[in-house]
């Protein structure tokens, strides 16, 4: 293929999956990739974990289609969606381009990456819903479309709460507050945040914690969590890749900068790749297969010192920056272990 293919090429390109055996739900015919995502003309492929699929995807001969945000329909009992055939580019001026519109059913051929950021609010839910009845027609959704509605990415983690700092989740100011004063010093946080949104760092006697969980709560309307505050977090914030239930053998620390205490890149942390520690995998082995029985292929775990923070499950990053630094191919291990399914 020619570093930059236009749309005669993809017209040729033979289909990767075509004539194999159907496992885990997959059919006999060849698949297409579709992706579920925010406007693809407003990412920066620099970091966009979502576009490096599409590269390995485009790489492997896979037939691309963009589905226009918002347009994912029933019809009857047939999920179906407004679809552009894609081509990607690892090109900053010119990283796209999209095809004529049409109309399409989801089912046996299709391989869909449903990677919308958060929040996961009602729409995001029912476009979820929507996936499953696609799932049922023999679709493969990445991530299994139940797993998404699950798995909310803060409370996710306590699922495995021998690997969390102490934690609680409430939408009790008074409650909330006594937690602060036991540990003396806390991180509170909404449960449909991301990119350290919203995130506030607080102690004992702090006279803007009221006006905190006044803000937070919503005047005891949403449910906040509250960890004891890790000072490891100066060292970062790792982000650990899951592929199947497998961590890739190096993670991203997002390290906080200036007199910021979010490490997160969203919030000008710095990236900084390393190996995995003895902890780290034993959080991934505690984490992982579970994660795999749920249909979770892609799953980006959050570690400060020696705890599990988050499990993150709709849209998590971090390939591009860890391909750099180690000279990987994560968006390959995952398509390896995707067509292992078949």
């Amino acid at each position: 293929m020619n570093d930059n293919p236009g749309f005669d090429d993809v017209a040729l390109l033979p289909f990767k999956l075509a004539n194999v055996a159907g496992g885990s739900g997959m059919s006999k015919h060849a698949r297409d990739v579709l992706v579920v995502m925010d406007p693809i003309e407003s990412i920066k492929i620099a970091k966009d974990s979502t576009f490096a699929m599409l590269l390995e995807a485009q790489q492997r001969h896979y037939r691309l289609f963009y589905v226009t945000p918002g347009t994912l329909t029933m019809r009857g009992g047939e999920a179906s969606a407004e679809v552009s055939p894609l081509i990607v580019r690892d090109d900053p001026a010119d990283w796209f381009e999209t095809g004529p519109l049409s109309h399409r059913a989801l089912g046996p051929a299709d391989l869909v990456l449903m990677r919308k950021d958060p929040p996961v609010d009602a729409a995001f839910l029912h476009d979820t819903q929507i996936l499953s009845f696609a799932q049922r027609a023999g679709a493969m959704i990445v991530n299994d479309p139940q797993g998404l509605r699950d798995h909310n990415e803060k409370l996710a983690a306590l699922e495995f709460p021998q690997c969390c700092p102490p934690t609680l989740v409430s939408r009790q100011s008074p409650a909330l507050k006594a937690f602060v004063a036991e540990y003396g010093e806390a991180v509170l946080k909404p449960l449909d945040g991301m990119g350290g949104r919203s995130i506030f760092r607080s102690h004992a006697g702090d006279p803007n914690l009221n006006v905190i969980l006044e803000t937070l709560t919503g005047g005891g309307v949403h449910l906040v969590m509250v960890q004891r505050y890790l000072p490891e977090i100066v060292q970062g914030d790792k982000r650990i890749l899951l592929i199947d239930g497998v961590p890739v053998d190096y993670c991203l620390a997002r390290i906080p900068q200036g007199d910021e205490f979010r490490g997160n890149l969203a919030a000008g942390g710095r990236g900084e790749g390393r190996p995995l520690t003895e902890r780290d995998r034993w959080i991934a082995a505690q984490v992982g297969p579970e994660m795999k029985r749920r249909g979770m292929r892609f799953v980006g775990l959050d570690v400060i010192g020696e705890y599990l923070t988050e499990v993150n499950v709709t849209s998590p990053t971090c390939i591009r920056e860890l391909d750099k630094q180690f000279g990987l191919n994560i968006a390959g291990l995952l398509f390896d272990a995707l067509e292992a399914r078949v």
